[in-house]
């Protein structure tokens, strides 16, 4: 009865629409689109909400904001600072935070919306990147992604800078400083940025319509596009029963989907909201107005350009005299290095993967990182460069904390940014291939289950059952990368023993060149299958080791092992485009 009745609801509502807008058979096609399960999926509505809550709160801040830098006597709420000297823009963020009702919870929920935002962002692109899941056909909204991570952090550069307090003065310095540092163009874009000498008399004006009205368009068109490349495509899926490249299995758009999307809205709300109310952040009116000639200690900025403030720190002085003119590397170089890498590597890794591999073929089903310990070492590799950047960024407060020298410190960092990654791409590596053959132990002798039995013989062993279906759908889930063959140029071995997508091979198009040999031992080094999943029983029938025959490749019913209400969306339909 609830089945007929929501089929009469959803029959409704298309009729409602088709009235009006023609949209009809739209609405009715879409409604019920089915999106896979799983919890992971859910960790790219963090940041979109976040920017939901950025545009709810950064609106209310405007009409009461002033974006001047002129300079007036401050005769405000706050005794501390009355008759001190300060820009409009200072002096109307301590109204905001003093004599505007509900000011203060504004700013606050504003700030921490913009560190979930973008930290929500870093988390959604690292589940991303691990499982695989921007390969064919998602290069394109994988490349969305990556700009709008470089997007956001300017758009915070740009709001950190507009409340001219001590704290963001003194890091609007070190950009205004950036800038001047590049060759040719660096004089030109700091009077763009400031109209003048720093600190000039227009850069806050400026940064303001950046802020308020450049990226924010920018953004708010690039996630549109993201959004419908992902309704259009749909996540791709993770290992279990009846979950082919040719199918999607989960529940529908409405009302599952929606219902889960919207508790999650309530949810990030909620928390962004206790956080403005209880936890204090950017507390401006104990910084003081910006000046030159003042420094606070101690000072970092917020967690996303830390890593740039760390990577200035640990440089050393060093600069390059050429026809008369001065490269300051010691600033050019940690500034623009560390990012370009990170981002430059995040945008060309699937087109460098598909090179290395030769792998053309469309991927609807995500990958479990251990099965790619290749890519999840060089994820955690560049995941501790970044970190040990952002630890260096307190190196400061660290060295006075622990009582260390902070000239130590520097030599301990300077040592970390290189050999921290080499351990953590080796250590990272050894584990995927451990947790490989834990799944092949899984497979061939059977899963631990505590009880210990004696034999006739005398023998204790542990008794091993067979695997549930959940776990060994997962297991044999796993498909080995794909090869290039030096000799012919061609996609190796898969895991159906065929060659390249149709069995007859992908050309490399490098012929016998250097080129080739070069990609043939990356792809051989890169690729392949490093712990084979060959479902051999070890014949322990006798001992307590669960038996079933070689080579069954039963399959669960999903992550948890349960079948729930899912819904199965088939590939021929609007549900998942074909595969490629």
């Amino acid at each position: 009865m609830s089945r007929a009745h929501d089929r009469t609801r959803m029959a409704g509502t298309a009729g409602y629409f088709d009235d009006r807008l023609g949209a009809g058979n739209f609405v009715k096609r879409n409604i019920r689109k089915v999106f896979p399960d799983h919890w992971s999926f859910l960790l790219g509505e963090i940041p979109l909400y976040s920017f939901i809550i950025l545009l709810l709160t950064g609106t209310f801040l405007t009409f009461f904001f002033k974006a001047s830098m002129l300079e007036i006597p401050y005769d405000g709420a706050y005794a501390p600072l009355r008759g001190v000297m300060m820009s409009e823009a200072y002096a109307s963020s301590l109204e905001i935070s003093f004599n505007v009702r509900g000011g203060l919870l504004m700013r606050q929920m504003h700030h921490w919306a913009a560190l979930l935002f973008i930290g929500g962002m870093m988390i959604h692109m690292l589940r991303v990147y691990f499982t695989g899941a921007y390969r064919k056909p998602r290069e394109i909204n994988w490349l969305i992604g990556v700009a709008l991570l470089a997007l956001s952090l300017f758009e915070g550069l740009t709001g950190y800078s507009l409340l001219d307090d001590l704290l963001s003065g003194a890091g609007l310095r070190i950009t205004t400083g950036v800038a001047q540092s590049l060759p040719i163009v660096g004089t030109w874009l700091t009077f763009l940025l400031t109209g003048g000498e720093f600190p000039g008399d227009d850069i806050i004006g400026r940064f303001y319509t950046i802020h308020i009205l450049l990226l924010p368009g920018v953004l708010l068109a690039l996630i549109t596009a993201h959004l419908i490349l992902t309704w259009v495509l749909k996540h791709t899926q993770m290992h279990g029963k009846g979950r082919t490249n040719d199918n999607v299995v989960g529940g529908p758009f409405h009302p599952s989907f929606l219902a889960k999307s919207g508790a999650y809205f309530m949810f990030t709300f909620g928390i962004i909201a206790l956080l403005g109310a209880f936890a204090q952040i950017n507390p401006v009116w104990l910084f003081g107005p910006y000046r030159p000639s003042d420094i606070g200690a101690g000072s970092q900025p917020d967690f996303y350009l830390a890593f740039l403030d760390g990577s200035l720190r640990l440089t050393p002085g060093w600069e390059i005299n050429f026809l008369g003119y001065t490269l300051p590397m010691s600033v050019i170089l940690p500034a623009l290095a560390p990012i370009g890498l990170i981002l430059a590597g995040l945008a060309l890794y699937p087109f460098a993967e598909r090179w290395i591999t030769g792998d053309d073929r469309e991927h609807h089903i995500a990958e479990r990182p251990r099965d790619n310990p290749h890519r999840t070492a060089i994820g955690m590799a560049a995941i501790t460069f970044y970190g040990v950047l952002w630890l260096m960024a307190s190196n400061d407060v660290i060295s006075a904390y622990f009582r260390l020298s902070l000239n130590v410190m520097i030599v301990i960092g300077r040592g970390l940014v290189f050999v921290g990654p080499a351990l953590a791409y080796y250590i990272t590596y050894r584990i995927c291939l451990g947790l490989q053959r834990r799944d092949a132990a899984s497979l061939g002798h059977g899963v631990e289950t505590g009880v210990i039995q004696r034999l006739p013989t005398g023998e204790y062993v542990e008794v091993h059952v067979p695997p549930n279906e959940a776990i060994e759908a997962r297991i044999r889930g796993k498909e080995p990368i794909p090869v290039i063959s030096p000799a012919s140029g061609v996609t190796g071995e898969r895991h159906d023993g065929a060659l390249g997508d149709d069995g007859q091979g992908v050309p490399s198009g490098e012929g016998h060149g250097r080129i080739a040999r070069l990609r043939a031992l990356m792809s051989r080094t890169y690729g392949g299958e490093k712990v084979p999943l060959d479902g051999e029983r070890d014949g322990h029938d006798g001992n307590g080791h669960g038996t079933r025959k070689a080579g069954t490749r039963e399959i669960g019913m999903g992550e948890d092992g349960g079948g729930g209400n899912a819904a199965v969306g088939s590939g021929s339909g609007e549900d998942r485009p074909p595969p490629g």
